[in-house]
């Protein structure tokens, strides 16, 4: 029987980016290439290993670099889609957070929401409206909603404003670590026999008698250009799928539209309970949420239309007061910019249907947040829209899609029932460390290599020196980013103290992938650069 160690070993091994490099190279023909390795790329590769494919996973930057990991950091049904009638979209996202729940029960918790209620029809409006939620979960549920009076809604929300206050309603959903669940799905695809590589860009297309045929991908890292073949080339890139598409039909018009939604983090005296609130009706006629996420307050968020996206979208000084304002108008401590430890944007790859695209001054909240999966002549798979509660969904929707064109043959779908790596029962969410799940234990066992590893990296946040090791070793980690933003969550709770933990952050992951001096500052430089966009002046 393995020891620990030996078993660290061999796993160490299993996600070195040296050994992935090689199994690329022993393969001459993929069954499936995805293109993206985000939420959408990774439920379509999980999907795709499940059914026993040859599956390879290629990204252009780090896992969940965009809009993965910029969540609300729901795992939700969508309360605002059941007020919009869209029934099956909420009943398929409830069964997937059903799913999810079990499947990654070290990342993805049950969480209890509140919305207080200042209009006399507020409560038992969304009582019903929230019971016919319940309803479409079935035997998935969370928990029942209920209504609660106005004394038990400030027990529960001691520093909601107070004045006007009538009652409460409580509910269930789910709350979840994005780019952490990104991680560990990337394990999982490995650990099924898949190839999973970041900052691998594929710049053009293999093409045979007018049909694809492959991907000619770079390793950013070395330069080195590789020919990949494969049957089924899926394009899940989120936002950049129109710059996928254009690469196998220029001409090609524009699948998504994006859309801006901006988070701030607030620390967590603004919402000391367990609850979260929810605020159903803001100023432009979006969901407004303050959700407790690792002993900080995430709120938000906004809805803009953008023209242009990128990897770093920005937040907009009118988004960062529209969050201000009406989070004020809700709590008794009225939050100021000074306030704000982090503020992050994500970009939503929203399908644009035929007859909602109306004009940059449209509201994108219009915009369908079902997915879409698009084949072209010359048999590119495109999946685009949806939303991090249904990706895994969307995977095998995609999967289904190729074995129905004659590219694969047909199995049947295994990922709903996949385990995801690190998936513990009953984790206790109070440990700093319960995002590792199963693997709590060994990150804490690289203490006894090296004492020093034991030691916080900063006073202000709850992460050791130790996991910066186990994101080097262990999770595919090549930048300091990589590490204080999607490893470690420091950039997203707390920018300045990211900031602080860079330099430490470079000199432990330098010793880890044979780096200099000259490397680990100007990783800190960048770091810093990065981090500027995440503070408010």
């Amino acid at each position: 029987m393995q020891s620990e160690k030996e078993k660290m070993n061999n796993e160490t091994t299993l996600f070195r980016r040296e050994e992935l490099l090689k199994n690329l190279e022993k393969e001459e023909r993929w069954d499936v290439i995805v293109i993206g390795g985000g939420a959408t790329g990774l439920g379509v590769a999980l999907d795709s290993v499940s059914r026993g494919y040859k599956t390879l996973v290629l990204e252009q930057a780090d896992f969940a670099k965009g809009t993965s990991s910029r969540s609300t950091k729901l795992v939700h049904g969508g309360v605002r889609y059941l007020a919009q009638g869209n029934i099956g979209l909420v009943r398929e996202a409830l069964h997937e957070r059903g799913l999810l729940l079990k499947n990654a029960s070290h990342l993805v918790k049950n969480q209890s929401f509140v919305i207080p209620n200042y209009r006399w029809w507020g409560g038992a409006f969304y009582t019903i409206g929230l019971k016919v939620y319940d309803l479409l979960a079935g035997s998935l549920s969370l928990g029942s909603s209920v209504y609660i009076s106005k004394e038990e809604t400030i027990r529960r929300l001691p520093t909601i404003k107070q004045k006007g206050l009538r009652s409460g309603v409580q509910y269930h959903d789910g709350q979840f670590d994005d780019s952490r669940l990104a991680v560990n799905l990337a394990q999982t695809c490995i650990e099924h026999g898949a190839v999973v590589l970041n900052y691998t860009e594929v710049n053009g297309l293999l093409k045979k008698d007018g049909k694809i045929a492959g991907v000619i991908a770079t390793d950013k890292e070395t330069g080195k250009v590789y020919n990949l073949g494969g049957h089924v080339i899926v394009n899940a890139t989120g936002i950049f799928v129109d710059n996928i598409l254009r690469m196998d039909k220029p001409e090609s018009k524009d699948l998504v539209r994006p859309s801006q939604g901006v988070h701030l983090v607030l620390d967590k005296s603004f919402l000391p309970g367990t609850d979260a609130i929810m605020i159903p009706k803001t100023d432009d006629g979006r969901v407004l949420f303050a959700v407790p996420w690792h002993h900080k307050v995430v709120v938000g968020t906004t809805d803009t239309p953008l023209d242009e996206h990128s990897l770093e979208p920005r937040a907009l000084e009118e988004e960062i007061t529209f969050i201000l304002n009406n989070a004020g108008r809700y709590l008794s401590r009225v939050p100021e910019r000074k306030d704000v430890l982090s503020v992050f944007a994500g970009l939503r790859p929203l399908a644009a249907t035929s007859g909602e695209d109306d004009g940059k001054q449209g509201k994108t909240k219009e915009i369908s947040r079902s997915h879409k999966i698009l084949v072209s002549e010359a048999g590119l798979v495109t999946i685009t829209g949806g939303k991090w509660t249904t990706f895994r969904r969307m995977g095998e929707d995609t999967v289904d899609k190729a074995v129905a064109l004659g590219k694969l043959p047909p199995k049947k779908s295994g990922s709903a029932k996949m385990t995801i790596h690190g998936a513990k029962p009953d984790p206790d969410f109070d440990d700093p460390l319960y995002v590792y799940g199963s693997d709590r234990e060994y990150v804490l066992a690289l203490i006894t290599e090296n004492q020093a590893w034991g030691d916080r990296l900063d006073d202000a946040l709850d992460y050791l020196k130790a996991e910066v090791i186990w994101a080097a070793r262990y999770e595919l980690a090549r930048t300091v980013e990589d590490i204080l933003a999607r490893r470690m969550r420091a950039l997203f709770l707390d920018a300045r103290a990211a900031v602080r933990m860079a330099p430490e952050t470079a000199r432990l992951l330098a010793g880890e992938l044979g780096y200099d001096d000259l490397w680990q500052q100007e990783q800190v430089r960048k770091f810093k650069e990065l981090a500027a966009n995440y503070t408010i002046r």
